[in-house]
């Protein structure tokens, strides 16, 4: 005896939407990761240009406070990563908190403008169609 087998089912073409922001949004933080071991130099450079910049004393950060803020970046942007990856896997298989993660990651998106704003209205337009909603209602 044999179980029945739900026929498959079609991915709404705005299902796309969705995807391919999530997979863009992945690649970026990847490369970002991939840069981040290069950056050290770079925060304290930033810091003095702030400084210059704002009429205050330069602040310098110790050798021990970089790797911290490498290492809390590290941390972060592979936590992202993570996000990214599970919640475009889920909306390929139609489960539901994948939808609402990407609604999340959509809003704040927005905030990174000009390619997040436009990402994350993308996503939006995606999330809120009729046939992904259903087909994430599974």
């Amino acid at each position: 005896m044999s179980s029945p087998v739900a026929p498959p089912t079609r991915r709404p073409p705005r299902l796309a939407f969705l995807t391919v922001p999530l997979m863009i949004g992945l690649i970026y933080n990847a490369i970002s990761l991939l840069t981040l071991p290069f950056s050290g130099d770079t925060l304290n450079t930033l810091l003095g240009e702030l400084g210059a910049a704002s009429g205050q004393p330069p602040v310098t950060l110790s050798q021990a406070q970089i790797m911290t803020v490498l290492w809390l970046s590290f941390f972060l942007t592979a936590g992202l990563i993570l996000l990214l990856y599970f919640t475009r896997r889920a909306v390929l298989e139609g489960r539901s908190w994948g939808r609402v993660a990407s609604i999340v990651i959509a809003v704040l998106s927005l905030l990174l403008f000009p390619v997040g704003t436009v990402l994350g209205i993308i996503m939006l337009i995606g999330a809120f169609d009729r046939d992904v909603q259903a087909y994430t209602s599974r």
